[in-house]
């Protein structure tokens, strides 16, 4: 299962930095995770400071 970005996003980029597999990128609103290049490692996860990426 890959990770995705809920709309809970602030946008800080701490997720897309520690992205060990840059599947993680700058959307409109939000981050967008690329669930095909997401190799479900949780590093966004544990840097997000509003616990916006969980599992999908």
């Amino acid at each position: 299962m890959a990770y995705k970005i809920t709309e809970e996003c602030i946008k800080c980029g701490a997720c897309e930095a520690e992205c060990p597999v840059s599947c993680i990128t700058e959307g409109d609103e939000i981050y967008v995770i690329d669930a095909d290049a997401c190799i479900d490692c949780g590093a966004c996860a544990d840097v997000c400071p509003v616990d916006a990426c969980v599992e999908e």
